[in-house]
């Protein structure tokens, strides 16, 4: 079993593999340019069927009723959903601290936790996440002495830690509320699963995430790009990822919970499943806060309930969970370039 302080992070190719990368490299380009396209156009029509289903759902719903359901809410519903929140974007700092000690890197917590907090709240509402979240983490970590390999590293084993998160969740959830899932899913449109389906797959996400815990186990891996290449996680680092992912998927997932209006009847699992396929449907269409494909998605699986009441919820969990981090993290980013440059002026005046 790897330790996480024997690891490894860049190293660039040998001459003769850079040359005849370089020699392949219009091939595979004109390869990845054909793959980008398709995954745009699968994104897009994602999005454009995700609103016209919005659209079809919200046709009977009048603006009185939406403000009434977006009114009901309580003040204690309220105080438990924004602990919540705050629960799970503790838990996104995690992600990037667990990269930072795969990476063999020492960055103090506060500074790990404004680069993380900042970089997913706008990220989450602006979209595109590999460029705003990038972008803000470069802005920040550089300044600490982190090169732009190492930064674009941590970002992509910080997006390890999301994905075991939810594999773990969401084939549980599976596993677990079969049978429930089976009698609730889509109705709306006529489209039902089956309770050993749905265990099928249960169990294959949660092999999947177990094969990749095993396969990291046994030695080192890596994810090789052009000329350089990124040691994935051991198994240690792998299981606390796996964790922190969990805790950062059910806090999540528990704010729209909390949200809910009265006669929701579901368990938290089953409500989970639910959430982490809409959350997984939105991430898949690019859409910013995957927008428009996660509300039809829930509103679908929940359309038992008063369309109006669900899609109030839903608006308040966007409040909630995107908007007020995101001004937070504007204000956060602020002060922080603000501090910076009274430091620096400060010091230009010292003797």
């Amino acid at each position: 079993m790897n330790s996480a302080g024997k690891h490894r992070t860049v190293a660039k190719a040998e001459p003769a593999e850079a040359s005849r990368e370089a020699a392949a490299a219009p091939t595979s380009g004109s390869r990845r340019g054909r793959f980008a396209w398709f995954g745009t156009l699968a994104s897009l029509v994602l999005i454009v069927a995700s609103l016209g289903v919005l659209w079809k759902l919200s046709e009977e719903i009048t603006w009185a009723e939406l403000h009434r359901a977006f009114t009901a809410v309580t003040g204690a519903q309220l105080v438990e959903a924004f602990a919540a929140v705050a629960v799970s974007y503790l838990f996104l700092t995690c992600y990037d601290a667990l990269a930072l000690r795969q990476l063999r890197l020492k960055v103090p917590y506060r500074i790990t936790a404004l680069a993380s907090f900042t970089s997913y709240a706008v990220s989450f509402t602006l979209g595109f996440p590999l460029i705003t979240a990038a972008t803000i983490r470069y802005w920040i970590y550089s300044k600490r002495g982190l090169s732009a390999a190492k930064i674009a590293a941590l970002t992509v084993i910080a997006g390890f830690t999301f994905w075991l998160g939810m594999g773990v969740v969401l084939g549980f959830s599976l596993i677990i509320e079969a049978g429930q899932l089976a009698s609730l899913t889509f109705t709306s449109i006529g489209v039902n699963t089956s309770v050993r389906l749905n265990q099928v797959l249960g169990f294959g996400t949660l092999a999947l995430v177990l094969g990749y815990l095993a396969w990291v186990s046994v030695k080192r891996r890596y994810i090789k790009v052009r000329h350089w290449q990124l040691e994935l996680p051991g198994a240690t680092v792998s299981f606390s990822q796996m964790v922190v992912g969990i805790g950062d998927v059910c806090a999540a997932a528990g704010v729209l919970y909390l949200l809910m209006p009265e006669g929701l009847n579901l368990g938290f699992t089953t409500f989970l499943a639910i959430y982490v396929l809409a959350a997984m449907l939105g991430i898949a269409s690019n859409a910013p806060g995957g927008i428009g494909v996660f509300e039809a998605t829930v509103l679908l699986a929940l359309s038992y309930l008063p369309r109006d009441a669900v899609l109030g919820s839903l608006l308040l969990f966007r409040v909630c969970y995107y908007l007020v981090p995101f001004i937070l993290a504007l204000l956060m980013l602020g002060l922080y370039e603000g501090a910076l440059r009274l430091r620096r002026r400060r010091a230009a005046n010292d003797p």
